[in-house]
């Protein structure tokens, strides 16, 4: 009878834990738009980020400590192929993802709290990003920890907490508001 009863409640709190990360994901916030701009082709790399075990509404994950460095030109943006089609990753091949909670052209991120631990904005550095492959026009926002952060066609840009290595695209779909982007800035939701 003990074990069940211990069982219950570790079912109970796991669902807290759970309703706890949805709200952070749906709440908004402000920020201020540094402006749009569209940068020229040219391919760099990026540092990489340190993770930690974070549980939440998307599963056991590694979640990021911090976003992933950016360089001082800010992360480059590519592209790769995968089973998805072309995409835009980083320049380390790191998947990058929109939120449909944000607002297209907005100029903030509606991605606060839990939701930021689980998608790390994609940092924008103190320059434009290089480009190689995307048609999009590449800008860049104040985040929600008031670093610059990267925008395709005016969405703001994120990494997913569960994409470990280049190539990974565990992000897609989750919850059915997170997708990855086509070179031109679309949204794939296939």
């Amino acid at each position: 009878m003990k074990s069940v009863a211990q069982g219950r409640r570790l079912g109970v709190a796991v669902a807290a834990v759970a309703l706890l990360t949805l709200a952070a994901c749906s709440s908004g916030s402000t920020g201020s738009s540094s402006g749009t701009t569209t940068a020229p082709p040219a391919a760099t790399s990026d540092a990489g980020s340190t993770t930690s075990s974070q549980d939440g509404l998307y599963g056991d994950q590694s979640a990021p400590t911090s976003a992933p460095a950016a360089a001082a030109s800010g992360t480059s943006l590519a592209t790769a192929s995968t089973g998805l089609g072309t995409i835009v990753v980083d320049g380390k091949g790191m998947t990058v993802y929109q939120f449909d909670k944000d607002t297209q052209g907005a100029g903030s991120s509606a991605c606060t709290g839990q939701c930021a631990t689980q998608w790390p904005a994609v940092p924008g550095g103190a320059a434009m990003p290089s480009v190689d492959g995307v048609t999009g026009t590449v800008g860049t926002i104040t985040g929600t920890d008031g670093q610059p952060q990267l925008t395709l066609n005016g969405w703001p840009l994120y990494y997913y907490a569960g994409d470990s290595a280049a190539g990974d695209t565990k992000g897609q779909g989750v919850g059915g508001i997170w997708w990855v982007l086509t070179p031109a800035g679309e949204r794939v939701t296939g």
